[in-house]
């Protein structure tokens, strides 16, 4: 509604399957290499990712894949088979470290480098992967490959003329959504946050096209397509300083998405936790990651590095979590 239809679909949606189609109990560690807890912490959670697991261990990409070069879609198959099959307690997760600046140019070997950064130039690269055998595609044509069809979806802006109360609505696709915590001690009050109406005035106002004059209006953020896949950034650091929030921000094993969207009076929209990603430490530049995951046996491990360990859901409740993985 609002969006323009994709002309092409790139991966049927049928196909994508949001429960485990093996259980077992958790794979591998991951050995760390030198500052690499931000990327096997942020590996760990996407290869406990039910839908995209699904679809790398039937090895359907590689089957198909013709890119010449790197191919992130590859390279995660390839770890995620190696990890969930594996019979030693950890792994050198190689595929991954040796194609590492081409996730990020900005990368350094050796550096400990942003988790959620990390994130969200392998999801990238990932959807690079998918678009590279088709181009000129429209923007919702883009947003029909796997990897956007699990963690993709889009939010609405709409912005109200105080004078003349005009909408005019914009769109922007996602990949996950970063929240602001100042204000917030949970995580459904960061959300009520995120769609609260802003004002725009002053210095801020809008130009509206209808008065054809800049006016003081509001602008209000919703989640307009709901993502089967929703990963949540706490922002806990400062772009400017470095320095860190520290505080508890709670967050539910189960969330409702609903009173968040456009269509705010709906059915229930639940998502269930399966990971939470961890930073422990009083700056970016320095400390620890690590995470929780549920693994198809539907137990929770903490997973630190080459460590695996069995734990209970409400240990997984209780961390400074920095990503939060939730799933439809």
């Amino acid at each position: 509604e609002g969006m323009a239809p994709p002309k092409r679909i790139l991966f049927p949606p049928e196909k994508i399957c949001m429960v485990w189609q093996q259980r077992r109990s958790a794979g591998a560690g991951l050995f760390n290499v030198g500052n690499t807890c931000f990327l096997n912490a942020v590996l760990q959670c996407l290869t406990y990712t039910p839908p995209l697991a699904n679809y790398l261990l039937s090895r359907e990409h590689s089957q198909a894949c013709h890119q010449q070069g790197f191919c992130m879609m590859c390279i995660m198959e390839a770890h995620v088979n190696k990890v969930l099959h594996s019979s030693v307690s950890a792994i050198l997760p190689l595929a991954v470290l040796k194609v590492f600046r081409c996730i990020g140019e900005h990368f350094q070997p050796g550096r400990e480098e942003d988790a959620h950064d990390f994130l969200c130039c392998t999801v990238n690269a990932m959807q690079r992967a998918c678009l590279s055998a088709s181009s000129d595609l429209d923007i919702s044509s883009q947003s029909t490959t796997i990897v956007h069809q699990i963690f993709g979806g889009f939010l609405r802006s709409r912005v109200t003329c105080f004078s003349c109360k005009a909408i005019s609505d914009s769109y922007e696709a996602f990949l996950d959504v970063p929240l602001d915590i100042k204000a917030a001690s949970s995580l459904t009050a960061a959300l009520e946050d995120f769609v609260t109406p802003e004002h725009l005035d002053g210095e801020n106002c809008f130009k509206c096209n209808k008065c054809k004059k800049n006016v003081a209006a509001s602008k209000r953020f919703t989640v307009h397509c709901a993502p089967k896949v929703l990963t949540v950034c706490l922002k806990r650091f400062d772009c400017f300083t470095g320095g860190k929030i520290s505080k508890v921000v709670e967050y539910p094993e189960y969330l409702d998405l609903r009173p968040y969207m456009s269509q705010a009076d709906g059915e229930p929209l639940h998502y269930s936790l399966y990971a939470v990603l961890v930073h422990s430490g009083v700056s970016c530049h320095g400390g620890h990651y690590f995470c929780y995951t549920k693994a198809s046996n539907g137990l929770w491990y903490q997973m630190d590095d080459e460590s695996v360990e069995l734990r209970c859901i409400n240990t997984a409740l209780r961390q400074q979590a920095y990503l939060l993985f939730y799933a439809r």
